[in-house]
């Protein structure tokens, strides 16, 4: 019984570290920016949702629109605020670029924890269920809500490859992962394009942190928890693959599960970065290469 529990469990997880993590690896492939704020990201828009749907009383549909929302704006503070200005830095080297990039990013992680700390307290929360109802699977009750998790994980996940692969901005997008110079010499404003990356991965951010919220719960104390799944996630699968990034999501997912459950749920996090740490050692390209 327990072994299929962690089954369904890491099923649900997996999907929403999937989902989050291919936002991840996107950005990363197109603009080579790996973003060490994205857990904090993820929890603006888990606690601004619960927020807007208990606090202000909108209800857990249009808190988690306004949570989706709120992550998209943060993800565009920290593209303009931290990202960009770094980038076009004339006083910062070309070759330096990569390492300034992941100390601000980090840097504003914290800074935003500790103001959401500040606003919201560091007390975990959990946001209502999107849909209510319990259903038995092989004996094991599961709850209706944790089965739309997965769905809508799954639906925006095929979204999103459709948008890549089915749409002329989509294959901007592959071109400038390719050769970005060759694609502003066709006339592309890159600018736009990043712009267009980032818009992506806000939404996706904030659609998995309000559903996170929803699913297990979060705190202001995550954030680094997160943004480490995240990055064991894309380093695992290999950096700039989609495809990669999402058979590491359910690799960690399952690992963090059945440790919570067979171990203590305060050790979570560990597995995934021991298994971070012999992937770097045995296979530094990761599981299905890097860009």
């Amino acid at each position: 019984m327990t072994a299929l529990q962690i089954l369904i469990d890491g099923f649900v997880i997996s999907s929403l570290y999937a989902l989050a993590a291919v936002g991840f690896t996107l950005m990363f492939g197109v603009s080579g920016v790996l973003n060490l704020a994205h857990g904090a990201i993820m929890v603006v828009a888990a606690l601004v949702g619960w927020w807007a749907a208990g606090q202000l009383g909108l209800g857990v549909y249009a808190g988690t629109a306004i949570g989706i929302l709120a992550g998209l704006l943060a993800a565009y503070l920290t593209y303009f605020i931290v990202v960009r200005p770094i980038q076009r830095s004339r006083k910062i080297p070309r070759e330096e670029t990569e390492i300034f990039v992941l100390t601000g990013t980090l840097l504003w992680g914290i800074m935003l924890q500790g103001g959401l700390a500040y606003l919201f307290s560091d007390n975990p929360i959990t946001m209502r269920p999107l849909i209510g109802g319990i259903t038995t699977i092989g004996g094991v009750r599961v709850p209706w809500n944790e089965i739309m998790i997965a769905a809508v994980s799954w639906v925006v996940i095929g979204l999103l490859w459709l948008l890549i692969n089915r749409t002329p901005a989509g294959k901007a997008m592959l071109a400038a992962s390719m050769n970005p110079r060759g694609l502003t010499l066709l006339g592309f404003d890159l600018s736009r394009i990043y712009l267009l990356v980032w818009t992506i991965y806000g939404v996706l951010a904030g659609t998995a942190g309000v559903l996170l919220a929803s699913f297990l719960g979060v705190s202001t104390a995550n954030t680094g928890q997160l943004t480490a799944s995240a990055f064991s996630i894309v380093v695992v699968g290999g950096l700039g693959s989609v495809s990669g990034s999402l058979v590491a999501a359910f690799i960690v997912g399952y690992l963090e599960t059945a440790t919570a459950y067979l171990v203590n749920p305060t050790l979570r996090p560990i597995p995934a970065l021991v298994l971070l740490v012999l992937v770097v050692y045995f296979r530094p390209q990761g599981l299905l290469g890097r860009r």
